[in-house]
């Protein structure tokens, strides 16, 4: 079963267990699944849904920062629900170790000595590590490690 049509089963088995909240975030997932299926006129396949995941869940991340600013901790907590949900789709994420070892090998790798060939870096961990990590941790930590 690719990831889409497990999506799909998840929205039928919320419908039937009549979780609005859930049903909810699983439809936002779909439509914008379906939102890049029409933009770019291709069949998503699971990597390309795996992006569209990690996307919607930046998007939430950013807005309990700004809800939480604003002192809307139910809109907040309504996000951290949808990231809940939406993360449920993502691979395991990495550990710490797992992570470090993986930076280590990109920067030995790339030969990166200075700052300067962070992009280089970054391009190798990229693919390795799309949502199995998240990429503003990576570079941070790559940053660490060059010495900026």
């Amino acid at each position: 079963m690719t990831l889409k049509e497990r999506i799909s089963e998840d929205m039928k088995a919320a419908m039937r267990a009549k979780d609005a909240a859930r049903l909810s975030a699983v439809r936002l997932l779909l439509a914008a699944m379906k939102q890049k299926e029409v933009d770019e006129r291709v069949e998503l396949t699971d990597a390309d849904v795996l992006g569209v995941i990690e996307r919607m869940v930046k998007q939430r991340r950013e807005s309990i920062a700004q809800y939480e600013k604003a002192a809307r901790a139910d809109l907040a907590a309504q996000e951290q629900f949808e990231i809940g949900v939406l993360q449920a789709y993502l691979p395991q994420q990495l550990g710490e170790a797992e992570l470090a070892q993986a930076v280590a090998a990109a920067l030995a790798e790339a030969g990166a000595a200075s700052v300067r060939d962070m992009g280089k870096v970054m391009a190798l961990l990229k693919p390795r590590l799309a949502g199995r990590a998240d990429m503003g941790k990576v570079s941070a930590l790559v940053k660490a490690k060059l010495g900026a």
